[in-house]
């Protein structure tokens, strides 16, 4: 099941190389895929996820020129993350071995919303890391898609038609929008302080949304480690002399990275915070 799983995600992170390939340049998601060198269409049997950039040796079969490592490092990410996703809200852990594939999708609908979730913020992370922009036509799909998942999940409607509503479900469904509320103000005061200087208003838009997938207080989780990662890779930057300090730096992959550690650890830091604490 977790081959399957993680050939899948391969699979899933050969298209979305095409994605942020074709999406900042206005380009149709859709047709061939083709060499960004000399133009020719790949054959299908070059298009294999990894196995094809590890045969070719990491040139075009036409033209020789290099792949970029992009494309087999978004493929790998994209294969563990969902594996990591699949571990995290399946229940394969109490299944017995003879029931392992009808254990595994029993319950798809968080799986399927956070592998989708996942591919977004693969996306985000690569686009804004080369080139220093967060797409509206990645951003706004996925915060309606959350939107409508946190309301699903917080009533417990299953797509069936128990539309029962208790006060306790509104107090749990404010939680995540109240997190994407103040975690989105908290970007937008730096916005507007700075003047844009330090930050976008993608930041802002891509906030509002972790806000919305994590809540509280797995959002703090985020966004600590987003500020560490980027301080931390800010400094190297600055000590190599890679940037300097009126150098601009994406901050939209630490903070999806900081997502992803939120995501599958962020209870299990929060605890063992509050423990040391205690």
């Amino acid at each position: 099941m977790f081959l399957i799983i993680f050939i899948l995600g391969l699979c899933v992170g050969s298209f979305l190389n095409v994605v942020i390939c074709r999406l900042p340049k206005g380009e149709r998601i859709s047709g061939r895929s083709y060499c960004p060198h000399c133009k020719k269409v790949i054959a299908w049997y070059d298009l294999m996820p990894v196995f094809s950039f590890i045969l070719l040796q990491g040139k075009c079969r036409s033209c020789h020129q290099k792949i970029s490592w992009q494309y087999p490092l978004v493929e790998i990410a994209t294969g563990s993350l969902f594996l990591l996703i699949f571990n995290e809200f399946s229940i394969l852990n109490s299944c017995p071995a003879s029931n392992l594939f009808w254990c595994g999708v029993q319950n798809p609908f968080p799986i399927c919303y956070f592998l989708l979730i996942a591919c977004f913020l693969i996306i985000i992370f690569v686009v804004d890391l080369k080139h220093y922009i967060i797409p509206d036509r990645i951003i706004f799909p996925a915060i309606i898609i959350t939107f409508f998942y946190q309301v699903f999940r917080i009533l417990n409607l299953e797509f069936v038609s128990d539309f029962g509503f208790r006060i306790s479900d509104f107090k749990t469904l404010l939680n995540p929008f109240l997190s994407a509320i103040l975690a989105s103000t908290f970007f937008l005061a730096i916005v507007l302080m700075s003047r844009e200087r330090w930050m976008g208003w993608g930041d802002v838009k891509l906030a509002f949304l972790l806000g919305l997938i994590l809540g509280w207080p797995n959002i703090l989780t985020a966004l600590f480690f987003g500020f560490l990662l980027g301080g931390i890779m800010g400094m190297g930057l600055l000590a190599f002399g890679k940037k300097s300090l009126k150098s601009e730096v994406p901050f939209g992959p630490f903070l999806v990275a900081g997502t992803f550690v939120a995501l599958f650890w962020g209870d299990l830091l929060i605890n063992w915070y509050l423990g040391f604490l205690i």
